[in-house]
């Protein structure tokens, strides 16, 4: 398996609160975001590992240099300043183009080890006319969250702004995909789509078979107080 991480934001809201630290960076339970995330991807048996940075984020992207003659996978690094997160996606997505499936996260999404895993191993195992299997959670503490509307086999069936009644989930920032979806992602940046929820509705009108793995809890650090919570979070056993 392929992975990505977005990490191109400028993590404003986490400066504006008294952060020190590019959003990557902050540490949860001593490590940092972005490091952490590398570190289960590779014990996840990664093939490479590819992140965006964007200009700015000169730390970041010495820190992932840093890293990358320790792993045992290729480190690819893609520092460029994007409009939006879905053309961050691309800019990932192309590099795994024609390798099979790949899972991309945004930088901030926190979950534990064990459910991410066996996450990895569902989606590996599921059958060849799965085109995707995305994270989703029915802990809700997103500002705009995307609620995931799908049927009684877990196919997902809309991406919803709003919750509707039977809808029990919401989107985890963790995208697993395959090649079927790139042509889909080409076709909404050439027609000036720039919002992920859109590519995703995108995917659903174009037929993919996107199925919603139930991954428990998965948390997202947006402000400073989020930080704390991430980490009684991965300390607990039974949250």
């Amino acid at each position: 398996m392929n992975f990505g991480i977005i990490a191109a934001g400028q993590g404003s809201r986490l400066v504006q609160e008294g952060v020190g630290f590019p959003k990557p960076l902050v540490r949860i339970d001593g490590k940092p975001m972005i490091g952490r995330l590398i570190d289960i991807f590779v014990r996840c048996g990664a093939e490479s590992v590819s992140v965006i940075v964007n200009e700015e984020m000169t730390e970041v992207a010495d820190f992932l240099l840093s890293l990358a003659s320790r792993l045992p996978c290729p480190l690819n690094l893609v520092v460029k300043t994007t409009p939006t997160s879905m053309h961050s996606f691309y800019e990932l997505s192309s590099l795994m183009e024609g390798k099979g499936r790949f899972v991309i996260t945004t930088v901030d999404t926190i979950f534990r080890e064990e459910d991410f895993a066996q996450y990895i191993n569902a989606y590996s195992q599921a059958p060849s006319d799965v085109d995707g299997m995305m994270a989703v959670t029915g802990f809700i503490d997103d500002e705009k969250p995307l609620y995931v509307a799908t049927d009684r086999d877990n196919r997902i069936t809309g991406f919803l702004d709003k919750p509707e009644e039977g809808v029990k989930y919401v989107s985890g920032g963790i995208y697993g995909l395959s090649g079927s979806s790139i042509p889909v992602l080409k076709k909404c940046l050439d027609e000036g789509v720039g919002r992920m929820r859109n590519y995703q509705r995108a995917l659903v009108a174009a037929g993919l078979n996107l199925k919603a793995y139930d991954m428990n809890k998965i948390v997202d650090v947006d402000h400073a107080s989020d930080i704390a919570s991430a980490e009684a979070f991965l300390r607990a056993k039974n949250n």
